[in-house]
């Protein structure tokens, strides 16, 4: 795989058991590239430590006037020079190959886990964690899945060069045989303590990632009860933490680089030392001597790609673990048997719907069998929760994708168990807009391009939602007074809370669902602009099925059925005006009484009745 042929078709499938598995799988999948970067690493380190014996034979020769070998080294050191130049540049693009489609693979594995997951992602991990593992620790696998080839390269070389100088000189080769081993092992003791402290740093530093994406969601609500210096004291704290345990991470590594030192130079001295006194007896020459410590000195070079392996795989470790963690979470879903996927993917999920209706959607009567909700095809249907979180949750087992297994039975479609359909058709039949819809950067047009059926455009859309004024100020903001093709921020945040509620209910009704589900879509609009609404939303899904999570009296007047949820069982059924007076918990839950005022209407209701048998006797 080429940087050239990115995205992968089919990034695979992960082994998540744990964080060394799934670096083994990364590893195993980029095969090819590793075996590439291995061996121009071994050429590249290979003519490395050619040169010593290229210098060593160039003394020698220059030590007996020998014209010949001294041509003869000038050739091998410069045969020397084109091998670590040309192995140099081909090992460095292979690694960045292995490092950028590694981190790619991961980033498309965490983008499929996230669409599938949907909103109950951010509700079984924390967004900053999400955040941190799609940033800086798919770089740090990235790092230690390319890191292994170059490793194994310099491993290679070093068992080479060792072998090499045993027959190239027996004497000194000895004792640089039991010297390097104890080079490339001299820092082990020190590991585990450098990658306890490596583990500590990177937990700190995702928590304080946690914090700060928290706290830039919520900078606005921070803003309005005036918690600004409260969550910047927590942050100040949650930063000085990830600096100390930096601090602390570093100097033990500092520790093992400054033993990555000493214990060459130790070496070089034996060598020297020894070397020495096998010239002045006479056993081997200068250029001898020369080969040897030029070839223990260049050694080092090597040996560096033990600790930075170390170093790869301590910081990997843990950003591969956040990411497994990620990628092993699955759907939630009943206990109908069914294949585990369903509908939605989270906020507004037109974003991840598919296209076009297809043969194999079902349609029909929209059925909860845990609580007895039903939605008779082709109706506007609002629900009533006296909890919002209720109301949230009822929301989600509608689209087939509850935050958490409740091993209840999936909700039917025209008979047919959400969790039976493919997660294609399951999204393209039921679609969820939850309380809170995000709004991603781009142009208007951008949002609105979702799959949808091509039966709504986005003009009777946005006419439906009453976003008349949000295109307004989108012209004013735009550079040619075109609303469609005006900047909308991350998040919508340019936007007042209506307006963001509004442009992510017409990108839902743009989509054209058979079913849609929204649960609470106006709630941070005026009185005049949800009557509109209301009547907006009914004229363009007519002959489409709509429920509706809401206990505005503008939205439940103008639906054809009215269902009260009470302890998640449907304990109401009717019209808005009947249930209004007839229902104490429906009235209690759309009006806002107290229970002062529910026993004053009791008594009311109680006289009432009374008068009519008098009446009647």
């Amino acid at each position: 795989m080429q940087i050239r042929d990115l995205p992968y078709l089919d990034p695979g499938v992960p082994d998540v058991r744990s964080g060394l598995r799934f670096l083994l799988w990364l590893g195993r999948r980029q095969l090819g590239g590793q075996i590439a970067s291995l061996a121009w690493g071994v050429l590249h380190f290979a003519s490395v430590m050619a040169l010593p014996y290229g210098v060593g034979f160039a003394v020698q020769a220059v030590v007996e006037r020998s014209g010949t070998r001294l041509a003869l080294a000038g050739g091998l050191i410069a045969l020397a020079t084109v091998g670590i130049a040309v192995g140099d540049t081909m090992l460095h693009r292979t690694a960045v190959t292995n490092w950028i489609t590694t981190a790619a693979r991961v980033q498309q594995l965490l983008a499929r886990r996230t669409a599938e997951l949907g909103s109950a992602l951010t509700r079984r991990v924390a967004a900053g964690e999400v955040v941190a593992v799609s940033t800086a620790d798919v770089e740090k696998i990235g790092w230690f899945v390319e890191a292994v080839s170059r490793f194994l390269a310099a491993a290679l070389t070093v068992v080479l060069v060792c072998v090499a100088l045993l027959v190239y000189q027996p004497a000194l080769g000895v004792v640089i045989a039991i010297g390097v081993p104890v080079l490339a092992l001299g820092v082990l003791p020190l590991l585990p303590r450098a990658t306890r402290l490596a583990d500590v740093q990177r937990e700190k530093a995702g928590k304080a990632t946690e914090l700060a994406s928290d706290t830039v969601a919520g900078l606005r609500v921070l803003r309005g009860i005036g918690g600004e210096e409260l969550f910047l004291t927590r942050y100040r704290r949650a930063s000085q933490e990830v600096r100390e345990a930096a601090v602390r991470s570093a100097r033990m590594w500092s520790l093992i680089t400054a033993v990555q030192v000493l214990l060459p130079g130790l070496l070089l001295i034996a060598v020297v030392w020894y070397g020495l006194g096998l010239v002045a007896d006479g056993r081997i020459s200068v250029g001898e001597l020369v080969t040897v410590y030029s070839a223990v000195m260049l050694l080092t070079y090597p040996l560096r790609h033990f600790e930075e392996i170390a170093m790869a795989y301590s910081f990997s470790r843990p950003s591969a673990r956040r990411a497994a963690r990620v990628l092993s979470l699955e759907r939630a879903s009943g206990v109908s048997g069914g294949s585990g996927v369903s509908g939605g993917s989270g906020s507004s999920r037109a974003a991840t719907a598919t296209a076009p209706t297809t043969p194999t959607t079902p349609t029909g009567d929209l059925y909860d069998p845990a609580s007895g909700l039903l939605a008779p095809a082709g109706t506007l249907t609002a629900v009533v929760c006296g909890d919002p979180d209720a109301a949230g949750r009822l929301g989600e087992r509608l689209g087939g994708h509850p935050a958490e297994p409740d091993g209840l039975p999936s909700v039917l479609l025209g008979g047919v168990a959400l969790d039976d359909l493919p997660r294609e058709a399951a999204r393209t039949a039921v679609l969820v807009q939850d309380k809170d819809p995000v709004l991603l950067s781009g142009s208007l047009t951008e949002l609105l391009d979702v799959p949808a059926s091509g039966a709504v455009s986005p003009q009777a859309a946005l006419a439906a939602a009453e976003c008349g004024d949000v295109l307004d100020a989108l012209a004013q903001a735009g550079l040619d007074g075109d609303p469609m093709g005006a900047p909308i921020t991350e998040r919508g945040r340019s936007l007042s809370g209506g307006q963001r509620q509004r442009l992510a209910l017409a990108r839902s009704l743009v989509t054209d669902p058979e079913v849609l589900v929204l649960d609470e879509p106006t709630s941070a609009v005026d009185s005049h602009t949800e009557a509109r609404i209301a009547e907006g939303v009914r004229a363009l899904r007519a002959g489409r099925t709509t429920v509706v999570l809401t206990s505005s009296p503008l939205l439940l007047d103008r639906a054809d059925r009215v269902v009260l949820v009470h302890d998640g069982e449907v304990t109401a059924v009717g019209v808005h005006r009947e249930l209004l007076h007839k229902e104490p918990r429906y009235r209690a839950v759309v009006t806002r009484e107290t229970d002062e005022e529910q026993l004053t209407a009791a008594d009311r209701v109680d006289e009432h009745i009374a008068d009519q048998i008098e009446e009647t006797a």
